[in-house]
């Protein structure tokens, strides 16, 4: 059995939502992080990271003045990387699934969240989480990597996902 469950898939088809859905069904304790969207009336503004400990903090914002960029967001990468990566090096000691949501374009912009993410597979404990669909040479090289099951998640396909991440999350 493979140790590391990465979803991919289009924006708004429930990534996010099945991984807190599995892991609050789950008995084993998680760390690690979700991200989620900031929105002004139905207008996106950005995306908080949210660790599963109690840290949060805006990643990224339309309105941050940063040199980093994705889109018409500025991306703060000490967010990122207090918080982010913390929580990662955190679960690699304290928990028995790592979350990680979502290896993306904002993320990847940080060479300590690459370090990190590379430390949570090799660490042997269940990973869990999000990357990003489009083409990415790093991210690319993670869902080939042999030790990842990598799911396309569908709305069709989603209720099937989720038993089967719940299972998988089940067994030992």
């Amino acid at each position: 059995m493979k140790h590391i469950y990465l979803l991919t898939g289009p924006p708004g088809v429930g990534k996010t939502t099945l991984l807190k859905e599995a892991v609050s069904a789950s008995e084993k304790r998680a760390g690690g992080f979700i991200t989620s969207e900031i929105r002004i009336r139905k207008s996106r503004q950005g995306f908080e990271i949210r660790t599963f400990h109690g840290s949060s903090g805006v990643l990224a914002h339309v309105d941050f003045d940063s040199p980093f960029r994705v889109s018409k967001y500025g991306v703060n990468m000490e967010t990122l990387n207090d918080i982010g990566v913390a929580s990662l090096r955190r679960a690699i000691s304290k928990d028995q699934v790592i979350v990680i949501d979502e290896i993306g374009k904002m993320e990847l912009l940080s060479m300590s969240f690459r370090d990190a993410v590379l430390e949570t597979f090799d660490c042997g404990k269940k990973v869990l989480g999000t990357i990003m669909l489009a083409p990415h040479p790093w991210a690319d090289r993670i869902k080939k990597d042999s030790r990842v099951k990598l799911v396309t998640l569908t709305k069709t396909n989603y209720q099937d996902t989720l038993a089967d991440v719940k299972f998988w999350l089940a067994r030992d």
